[in-house]
């Protein structure tokens, strides 16, 4: 073979070669986009932790009343909304997740509301209320579990969630432990806005921030 054609073909295979990689790395970039025919076609993840962890942020008691509001709506209805979206796709975990904690805000705006207009009733809410947040911290322990396989972001937020219950629960009585759970709801609270943004920009922009990658600890 004329020594011009190979040359040719060697230019040829590398142009292919080349090609090929750029195609790869345009489709690893690329949007994440649903090809099936779904009634819901976004993903009501994102706005769900947004839901949660724009209402967990509030963590300071002299702020009571515009968290009373806030958790009524953004954080329990909005919530519980993502939840119902997340059950239609099929994604068991994050419905059932997103609507239990919803329905925890909205319980948790009702139970507030009570306790302020009838204080004659407030021993016997504190005592409850201490059970209510230790149930609660096993309901998130139970979840946790599932996030093994999930990724880091819902690892974080999950366990972070379990210590800010328990806290909660001994808060009723302690106020150091009150102190402490709202330190902890802080920083779980900011882990689920992180969390929610970085699969809103894999989603949309192909971008892979730390903790959104899948893992398999279990």
């Amino acid at each position: 073979m004329p020594r011009a054609a190979c040359e040719e073909g060697v230019d040829l295979e590398s142009q292919n070669s080349d090609e090929r990689q750029k195609a790869m790395r345009a489709q690893l970039m690329a949007p994440v986009k649903s090809t099936t025919d779904e009634w819901v076609r976004g993903d009501p993840g994102p706005f769900g932790l947004l839901c949660f962890g724009m209402t967990t942020c509030w963590s300071e008691s002299t702020f009571l009343p515009t968290v009373m509001c806030y958790a009524m709506f953004y954080g329990g209805f909005g919530q519980f909304v993502a939840g119902v979206l997340e059950l239609i796709k099929g994604n068991t975990f994050g419905g059932t997740a997103f609507a239990s904690y919803g329905a925890f805000w909205m319980g948790w705006f009702l139970l507030e509301l009570l306790m302020k207009q009838y204080p004659s009733v407030y021993k016997t809410a504190l005592t409850g209320k201490t059970l209510w947040c230790g149930l609660w911290a096993f309901l998130t322990a139970g979840f946790f579990v599932v996030t093994l396989r999930k990724n880091g972001c819902l690892m974080t937020i999950f366990s972070t969630l379990v210590i800010t219950f328990s806290l909660l629960a001994g808060g009723v009585w302690n106020e150091s432990c009150e102190l402490a759970a709202g330190y902890f709801g802080f920083f779980c609270g900011a882990s689920a806005i992180y969390a929610a943004f970085a699969f809103l920009y894999k989603i949309e922009l192909g971008i892979v921030l730390p903790g959104a990658r899948p893992v398999a600890y279990i």
